[in-house]
């Protein structure tokens, strides 16, 4: 706990302003279109709960016990809300991140098992050689800056092309990413009619700009698919061949070309997207706190003895893997979890009714002042005790039956890769290009992450 009255005097890192004021619905519209964290009360990081209405009832809940209630106890009352849906449906369809209730139940028993801690293990190989690649564009640069953003989102997107469609020669990588970026670019455009939870097939105008490309990536997903069944599962199943296998062990329904595509697509979207902004946020942090780079640096190079960070240095690198989790509290990708009430409640002791929106900013509750001490500094050490942590503090990757089915995959790339990093560079800023925390489909370092890299 901390004295809400009490902040740190040392330099903090990015952070982003929150609302002083109500906003409105054309204000909130506009801030949201631009940055969704704008749409924050300063309250938030302050109070258990805040309620508004602007054109629809809303709640922002950063209390714990009301969150466990929202994920956990009474999930079936607030599932995913329609703007959300809205949003990624065109891309991903009713994917495991998108579906409910039993459709939802049974991908998730099937796709389950694809991300188990041995599956995860034998894919850590990938993960070893996609850094090393990374170390040896970094160093090409000799000591130039680089946006290391860039950077971490072309290593990410090599590790997660190469675990899902590994020896695909039919896989092309370059434009399922380039389609990726696309539709991130213009369905982030949010509009009235999702912020007002209207029906999805009233028509929005980014649908006409990411249309095509996510036709395209579709496309190139189903004959993957396709091609894999024929030519069936390699020596160490990847990712597609797991999913191929895969089946519900309740009802031995399996996934058909349609759902296998939809869910490729949430994982290479979310897998590499997520990891390379938390790899690009904890490099900003080390860069911008020398002594605790330092401190991981030694702890790299003493595990690794030169070489790339591997599956089975994890559990030597506790630094490296603290830096990582307080870097996904500073900068939760998903910076704001939003449902919808499906019927009358009572959190935080406000009347909840069918109908309103129930969101919990995670970025605010990562940042409450009751929750953590100097809740806007840089302190991988509170970390060093998670007993010490409500769990319902800390949520980067959710929480309840719908925690993020990836999260050991995501946390197991990144410390690989950072510590493989670390080990052989020195980072420092670019005093000119500071980063601006900015969300819109996801919490995305504004003007990237320049930094230069000298040898270690």
């Amino acid at each position: 706990m901390n004295d809400p009255a009490f902040d740190t005097l040392a330099p903090l890192p990015a952070r982003a302003p929150l609302a002083t004021e109500p906003l409105g619905l054309l204000g909130s519209l506009r801030a949201a279109r631009s940055n969704l964290l704008s749409i924050l009360p300063e309250l938030a990081v302050r109070q258990p709960m805040v309620s508004g209405h602007t054109g629809l009832r809303w709640h922002m809940i950063m209390e714990p016990r009301a969150i466990r209630r929202v994920l956990l106890e009474a999930v079936e009352t607030y599932p995913k809300s329609r703007a959300t849906k809205n949003i990624l449906r065109p891309a991903i369809g009713d994917s495991l991140f998108i579906a409910e209730d039993a459709h939802w139940r049974w991908q998730r028993r099937a796709a389950a098992p694809v991300f188990s801690h041995r599956n995860v293990m034998n894919l850590a190989p990938v993960m070893s050689a996609a850094a090393t690649r990374s170390a040896e564009r970094i160093a090409k640069a000799e000591g130039r800056a680089v946006d290391m953003l860039d950077e971490m989102v072309r290593t990410t997107f090599d590790v997660i092309a190469e675990v899902t469609f590994s020896g695909e020669g039919q896989f092309d990588a370059p434009a399922v990413h380039r389609a990726i970026d696309a539709y991130i670019a213009a369905a982030g455009k949010i509009s009235l009619f999702d912020m007002l939870g209207l029906p999805d097939w009233l028509p929005r105008p980014s649908r006409f700009t990411s249309g095509p490309v996510v036709n395209e990536m579709k496309r190139v997903a189903d004959e993957a698919i396709e091609a894999r069944r024929i030519r069936g599962a390699g020596d160490v199943p990847d990712l597609l061949d797991l999913l191929l296998a895969g089946e519900d062990p309740e009802t031995k329904r399996r996934m058909n070309t349609s759902e296998l595509r939809d869910n490729l697509l949430t994982f290479i979207v979310a897998g590499h997207e997520t990891t390379a902004l938390t790899l690009a946020w904890s490099l900003y942090l080390c860069a911008f706190d020398t002594e605790v780079q330092d401190r991981a640096r030694a702890e790299a190079q003493s595990v690794l003895s030169g070489g790339a960070a591997t599956g089975a240095d994890l559990e030597r690198l506790p630094f490296i893997r603290r830096i990582v989790d307080e870097a996904l509290r500073l900068y939760p990708p998903a910076g704001i979890l939003s449902r919808t009430a499906q019927a009358p409640d009572t959190l935080c002791g406000r009347e909840v009714k069918r109908g309103d929106t129930v969101m919990i900013p995670i970025y605010a509750l990562h940042r409450h002042h009751m929750l953590w001490d100097d809740p806007d500094a840089f302190r991988p050490d509170r970390f060093s005790d998670r007993k010490g942590i409500d769990r319902y503090a800390y949520l980067p990757f959710g929480d309840g039956p719908r925690i993020c089915i990836g999260a050991s995959f995501a946390i197991q790339e990144a410390v690989i890769i950072l510590a493989t990093l670390l080990a052989r560079f020195r980072f420092d800023l670019v005093a000119t290009r500071p980063p601006e925390p900015v969300m819109i489909l996801t919490l995305r370092p504004n003007g990237g992450v320049w930094l230069t890299a000298e040898p270690a």
